[in-house]
Order: C-alpha cells, then sequence, then structure tokens
C-alpha cells in the first residue's frame, strides 16, 4: 500500500531533513506518525505527495515506483490519495457544496453523481445544513471536516492527513479524529502526521516516532502495555 525504502532526504542547504527512512503501511492500517517540530514528518507528506525528490531510496504507493512516475501519470496515482492540512485549503470563492463538488468535477464523474454523493459526505461529516455557506461562515472545526469530506469524496485508497487538528481546540480536534477513524472503519488507509500526543494515546494505533529525521520506534498499541 504504502511503503518507503531506505529514504533520504537533503535539502539544498546541506541539511539532512531525512536520513534512511523505512516503513511500510499495509491496506486498512490507522497509523500515527509522531516526533517534535522539525523532525522530518512535513518533508516526509511532501514526499508521498511527489512535492519533493527524495535524494535517495524508494517510494511506492500502491505497487506505483514514485521515482519512476511521469508527470503525466502524477494525476493519476494522486487520485488514490486524499490530503488533509492543518490549514484547511478551502476555496474561498466557493460554497461547502461547490468545495466538495469540486474535487469530483476534476474526475469527471457525471453530474447526477456529483450531488448525491456530495450530499452523502456532506451528512456524514454533520454540514448538510451548511451546504450553501462559504468557508469563512464556518467554525475552524466545521471547516476542517468540510476539508475532510472533499478528501474523501473520490473514495482513495489512502487519506494522508498534516497536522489535522493543528489549528483546532480540543473538542473539535476529536470530532475531527472520530471521522478519520470512521473513515478507517469504512476501509480508508489513513496516515496522520501529528504532535498531539493526547490524541495518539487515547486512539490507540499504530505509532511511528521520527526524532531528526530517523525513526526512533514504530509501536502498536499493544506494544505500550496498554491492551485491553
Amino acid at each position: 500500500m504504502l511503503i518507503l525504502e531506505n529514504v533520504c532526504k537533503t535539502y539544498s542547504t546541506g541539511f539532512p531533513a531525512l536520513n534512511n527512512i523505512s516503513l511500510r503501511v499495509e491496506k486498512g492500517e490507522f497509523v500515527f506518525i509522531v516526533g517534535q517540530s522539525g523532525a522530518g514528518k512535513s518533508t516526509l507528506i511532501k514526499l508521498l505527495l511527489k512535492e519533493l525528490e527524495p535524494t535517495s531510496g524508494h517510494i511506492f504507493i500502491n505497487g506505483k515506483n514514485l521515482g519512476r512516475a511521469k508527470r503525466r501519470e502524477l494525476p493519476l496515482i494522486r487520485r488514490d490519495m486524499g490530503v488533509v492540512f492543518q490549514d484547511f485549503r478551502l476555496l474561498e470563492d466557493r460554497n461547502i457544496y461547490d468545495n466538495i463538488a469540486f474535487a469530483q468535477k476534476v474526475v469527471e464523474a457525471p453530474n447526477r453523481r456529483i450531488r448525491s454523493e456530495v450530499l452523502s459526505m456532506l451528512s456524514m461529516v454533520g454540514l448538510l445544513e451548511k451546504y450553501r455557506n462559504f468557508p469563512s461562515q464556518l467554525s475552524g472545526g466545521e471547516q476542517q471536516r468540510a476539508a475532510i469530506a472533499r478528501a474523501l469524496i473520490n473514495k482513495p485508497a489512502i487519506l494522508l492527513a498534516d497536522e489535522p487538528t493543528g489549528n483546532l481546540d480540543n473538542a473539535n480536534s476529536w470530532e475531527i479524529m472520530k471521522l478519520l477513524d470512521e473513515a478507517n472503519r469504512r476501509g480508508t488507509t489513513v496516515v496522520v502526521v501529528t504532535h498531539n500526543m493526547d490524541l495518539v494515546q487515547t486512539m490507540k494505533k499504530r505509532v511511528i516516532t521520527i526524532d531528526h529525521g530517523e525513526i526512533v520506534s514504530d509501536e502498536s498499541w499493544g506494544d505500550y502495555g496498554y491492551e485491553d
């Protein structure tokens, strides 16, 4: 599903952001990637999205070697990945319905299916009554729920969430985690980058810790000794 083999990333300044990272995320897993600021978490996400190229090593998404992927193949590869960011990244000049529908129009879904699936997704994230609202009319938590709906609308195999609760209070953070957990229960592989250890410890998922560009631990919940 998602494989990194001996991946290194050194920036032009000489800064080694990632050093010999190897990991494997299987289909249907929910994985947290944690670490302090500057540990290399954001670099890892950018490599997975092919916004950056590794200095060395190999990255595979659904069996496809990103290093060998041609530019024209990237849109197809990225269709299998939904992405949620800390700053929401909604289109401010479109209402919430059109923000979510936009993702389906990109893949040229028929209009009848767009309407049905957008309304279904809005219902799932609890925003059905606010489909006409613009992003500026929603709270931060509501905007992030809309962003999750947009990320999931095309039924991606993998959902990458980069600090999805970073701009939210505790109550809204838990609502977002519940939505990500529900997406995982429906079959989506979920990878969440976060520094919120309260969420991590409560969710009881696999946790990969990065420090100074290296994986220093990779543990399932049972490894912490808290298994029910």
